[in-house]
């Protein structure tokens, strides 16, 4: 439930039980009610010489007077003084009159009422009553029983308004240091986040979006190792555009870089999540695809990816050499690149090669 759903009675757990027994802390008894109500007859027709009185004396406090700031709450607080006053002598303290209370302390703070103002407040408006009091009242001893009684219930009143007031800066503290624990784990959040960012960055070859040469090796390793406790086979694809060269010289680098960039686009679309996919540099690609044979990603993958390419850049081809391991004996890193990049240099011969025999210039790699 909502702290809006409930009345500030509510939110204290305070019950008729809990003011019986701040009561009888304050030792405001049945007789000290019956005390303040018969006062009442004589205090309310006097009641409004008093409330102009307290604000003539309040007013002239420049902290107050800022405080209250204009005629129109000037004239509200002199109605609310106006109600205080005849609820202290109603004789009457029971939930309604506690949760007035509770309100008041809760008002205080929100308006920024210091609580030596409030305190001071309280003491002009019990000396004005208790004056009064001792005009009116006629016989001395129940004169000086009521003002202990109205002495009794303004202490019952303060420690009321105290409890609001308290409870609504501690309300304060706790929100502003919720802020600041959200504030302080938005900003990890934000720093983590941009930690990733650089560090997949420094991981990632900018123009094509796969991995760069710097993390095949920790890849290799660790696709080596759980392929080794699956026994399962692994892949190594390693390619590199044919003439790529020739492309750079006759059509300019930033043909090569759209085609290295579509190139790298088709790689990423085609492979699996768990296949390491990077660019080692200039024209050279190299895919560890893990649990696939050496037939599958030649007759499966690289066609694909070939019959894409070809849609996307008519006239690239690529040159390709694939190795398997495993599953019963695994290649070392080191080798298995090495003989990729020994297949792939040789089907790039094979190409050359074909290319003279039908009449045309080798091309630089």
């Amino acid at each position: 439930m909502k702290q809006t759903d409930l009345t500030l009675l509510q939110q204290l757990r305070i019950t008729e039980f809990d003011i019986s027994q701040r009561k009888a802390l304050f030792r405001l008894e049945l007789r000290d009610e019956l005390l303040l109500r018969a006062a009442s007859a004589l205090v309310e027709p006097r009641l409004e010489e008093v409330v102009s009185r307290f604000y003539e004396l309040q007013t002239s406090v420049p902290e107050i007077a800022l405080l209250i700031g204009d005629a129109d709450t000037l004239q509200r607080l002199r109605s609310a003084q106006h109600r205080y006053v005849v609820d202290l002598f109603s004789g009457i303290y029971d939930l309604e009159y506690v949760n007035n209370r509770l309100r008041i302390g809760l008002v205080h703070k929100r308006i920024g009422v210091e609580p030596k103002l409030y305190l001071a407040a309280i003491h002009t408006l019990k000396q004005l009553l208790c004056d009064l009091l001792r005009e009116q009242i006629p016989d001395a001893e129940v004169g000086r029983e009521t003002e202990r009684a109205l002495d009794k219930l303004m202490a019952f009143d303060v420690a009321l308004v105290f409890e609001t007031y308290i409870r609504s800066l501690v309300a304060e503290i706790e929100t502003s240091r919720d802020k600041s624990e959200q504030y302080a784990q938005a900003l990890e959040e934000k720093v983590a986040e941009r930690t990733r960012q650089l560090e997949e960055l420094s991981r990632t070859d900018p123009l094509t979006g796969l991995l760069n040469r710097r993390y095949l090796d920790e890849t290799l390793v660790r696709i080596l190792r759980g392929a080794q406790r699956r026994h399962e086979p692994v892949t190594l694809v390693y390619l590199d555009v044919d003439g790529f060269k020739a492309i750079n010289d006759r059509d300019g680098h930033p043909r090569g870089d759209e085609i290295l960039r579509e190139l790298g686009g088709v790689i990423r679309r085609l492979s699996r999540a768990e296949d390491g996919c990077f660019r080692l540099g200039g024209d050279e690609f190299c895919m560890v695809l893990p649990n696939c044979r050496q037939n599958q990603a030649e007759e499966v993958y690289m066609a694909r990816l070939a019959a894409e390419l070809e849609e996307r850049l008519p006239g690239v081809s690529l040159s390709v050499g694939c190795v398997e391991t495993g599953p019963a004996q695994f290649l070392s890193p080191s080798r298995l690149l090495a003989q990729a990049d020994t297949r792939m240099y040789q089907a790039k011969q094979r190409h050359y090669q074909a290319l003279q025999d039908n009449g045309a210039p080798a091309e630089p790699a």
